[in-house]
């Protein structure tokens, strides 16, 4: 019986679809691979402590033994909590006040400095100095300047016969203390707003000289318009770092300068207080979630309102 032979096996060549899909297949995986320690990272820091903070909020758990679940209770005992609210009113007031104020001053040192004046360098410089020095050093500084007893600012308020607050000591004179402290260090959205100036069309100011326009109204209709993507930028930044306002309060606290009973008691010093003094640590999961909530609504309020006041080239709206 003859044995049949077998003919070699022709391979067919594929076609440039088969081979676009496998180059992206592959440029896929390579992409996967590159990005993977960020994905860790995003899924062990981020996005499993947002879920357990989520199901700790449901328990009662205190970080010894087994969380059981007690529903909304801790929602609830949120809103029957007189500190809670307490500190919630203190953080609103403090955004209220320090967002819209840091936005203006930061915005308006830009302004200055975009100036074409002598020693332009210099001034950039010295008022971008403070926000690099860290908090806890800077906290230091304002306690030793507004001391009420020997400090430099009450000093100069006597000579100048002026009165003299008890600042952090003070109900009245607390929370603006800490606001001036928030005004310390806008270096860094300063030196944002001063690109942003610079990248604004100088023709634009040209036109409008020739159309007699004012300095107002040059800034009103040309240089705000302009910027407006970054002021949305930096004001979201903004709202996060004074809905957590933390450090700041905690240092100058801990040095026996806090402002009498809970004048500066905020929101995120409450949450670490039951977290980790009290050990409550499902009512504070409670607090941090119910925090992001208000911090999520008012960020998405912000950018549902920017397509009335941002503008962006090339948007014809």
């Amino acid at each position: 019986m003859s044995t049949a032979l077998k003919s070699p096996e022709v391979k067919v060549p594929r076609s440039a679809s088969e081979i676009s899909r496998a180059l992206q297949r592959r440029r896929i995986r390579i992409g996967l691979l590159f990005v993977s320690p960020w994905i860790l990272g995003f899924l062990a820091f981020f996005l499993y402590p947002f879920f357990a903070t989520l199901f700790y909020s449901f328990t009662n758990y205190t970080g010894i033994g087994h969380a059981h679940l007690i529903g909304f209770a801790n929602y609830w005992a949120l809103f029957h909590d007189s500190l809670f609210r307490t500190s919630l009113f203190n953080t609103v007031y403090y955004t209220a006040v320090e967002l819209p104020l840091s936005t203006s001053v930061a915005l308006g040192l830009a302004l200055l400095l975009n100036m074409n004046v002598r020693g332009q360098q210099f001034y950039r410089t010295v008022f971008y100095i403070p926000s690099i020095v860290p908090l806890v050093a800077s906290c230091m500084i304002f306690v030793w300047i507004f001391n009420p007893t020997n400090g430099i600012m009450n000093s100069l308020l006597s000579d100048a016969h002026l009165p003299s607050p008890d600042w952090f000591f003070s109900v009245a004179w607390s929370k603006p203390s800490f606001i001036l402290l928030g005004l310390w260090g806008l270096g860094q959205p300063m030196v944002i707003y001063l690109a942003a100036l610079q990248g604004v069309p100088k023709d634009m100011y040209e036109v409008c000289a020739l159309e007699g326009a004012s300095a107002w109204q040059r800034f009103r209709f040309v240089t705000l318009p302009m910027i407006s993507p970054i002021i949305l930028f930096n004001g979201v930044l903004q709202l996060v770092l004074c809905v957590s306002y933390f450090t700041q309060a905690q240092v100058i606290e801990s040095q026996d300068i806090g402002g009498p009973g809970t004048s500066t008691w905020f929101y995120v010093q409450y949450l670490y207080t039951q977290a980790f003094q009290f050990l409550k640590f499902g009512y504070s999961s409670a607090m941090g979630f119910f925090l992001f909530i208000i911090t999520g609504i008012i960020t998405v309020v912000l950018f549902k309102s920017s397509s009335r006041w941002v503008y962006y080239a090339g948007d014809d709206r």
